[in-house]
Parts: structure tokens; sequence; C-alpha cells
């Protein structure tokens, strides 16, 4: 089985946008963020069309980066495609479950939203890492409820894992929630979303460069 990768203590984090988009694509597009620092991936997909080739494509990609991959909402696809884990929102089935299937070194993130109860749940459970957000307008989640900055702060006086901020972030909002408590930033339109000014992926994703120096 491949050798599980550790989740990034700081740094930028990418997530998949699969919409309107080929296979080729998407690969495409997660080798330019990889190119431009992405240090972890999340292969997210809402209406998937054949998740199990894609997740397996993006899992050899990561991995000749030596970048981990992680599948959102799905712990058996993780486990079949060999990924270093899996994204759990609140409907996702629990840390315990997806420990047992996918092993101990797994990596295991848990959505928080804006719970500093959940956050510390989480933790006591095992998790890997916790997600706020979203935290700024997001066109890939519109109706998230949105997370408040004080809920960083209150996270990084007690939790003891990386704390992930994710929902509409842009190099120019970023280091507002860095300076709130955040240690990761999740992104997936301001790296992917061709709405934003013209410029590829691993552009987008060197723009983040300077916010973790």
């Amino acid at each position: 089985m491949t050798p599980k990768l550790s989740f990034p203590a700081r740094g930028l984090y990418a997530i998949t946008q699969t919409d309107n988009r080929t296979l080729d694509d998407i690969v495409a597009d997660v080798q330019a963020v990889l190119r431009g620092g992405a240090l972890v991936v999340q292969y997210r997909d809402k209406n998937p069309h054949d998740a199990e080739a894609l997740a397996r494509r993006l899992a050899v990609l990561c991995h000749n980066y030596n970048v981990p991959l992680l599948i959102n909402d799905n712990a058996e696809l993780a486990a079949k495609v060999g990924a270093d884990g899996v994204h759990l929102g609140k409907d996702d089935g629990g840390i315990e479950q997806a420990r047992a299937l996918l092993g101990p070194h797994a990596i295991i993130g848990i959505s928080c939203y804006n719970s500093l109860e959940r956050a510390l749940l989480a933790q006591s459970q095992g998790a890997s890492y916790v997600a706020f957000g979203r935290f700024f307008p997001s066109h890939s989640k519109p109706l998230a409820a949105p997370a408040q900055l004080e809920t960083l702060r209150q996270a990084k006086a007690v939790i003891n894992l990386p704390i992930v901020a994710i929902g509409g972030i842009l190099p120019d909002n970023g280091a507002t929630l860095l300076a709130a408590g955040a240690d990761v930033l999740a992104v997936i339109g301001g790296l992917f979303d061709n709405g934003l000014p013209t410029q590829c992926p691993e552009q987008s994703a060197l723009a983040f460069k300077p916010l973790f120096l």
C-alpha cells in the first residue's frame, strides 16, 4: 500500500474544481498548482463521472510531487485508489470508521464550519486537521454559512492540530486569516475559477506563496 504522507503544518491546500472540465483538464489543473507550490490536494467532485479513474490519476500525480492526496467525503474511494486520507463533513461518517478503513497514518480532516466545539471533538477523536469556513463569499460554496475570524482566534488557543481556513480565499485576503490563527489556506475558485483574471492555475498558486514567507 502507498505510504501515507503528512499533512502540512502551513501552506496552500488546493481543492479541485471539476465542473465543466474533462478528466484531462482536471489533471492538468492539479499539476499546474503543484508546480505553483500547493502542498496538499483534495479531490472534490459533487457530480462525478468516473471518480475512481480520476482519483487514481490524481494519486499518482500528487505522489510524484511528494504531496498528499485527500478524497472529499469518501473514505472507501480513498482506500481503493491509495490516497493519503479523506476530508469529512458533518454527514460523511465518523473519524473512527475512516481510521479503521484507511489505517493509523491516514490524514483525516474534519469540516468544523464555525464550531469550536466540533473542532475540539474532532481533535479528541484523532483528526489530523480541522477546517473552518466559509470566511468570504464563495462561488464553490455559495450557500455555506459564514464563519468568524474570532473562531480562528479561539481555535488557535486550544487546538493542537493544523487549522485550515476555506471559503472565497484569494491572495489579497488570505493574510487576514493567517493572522487570526489559520495555518493552511484551502482554495478552490482562487486557483481554478475561469471567471478570475486570466491566468493559469500555476500563476494563481504562486500568488499565494508570499503569504507563507
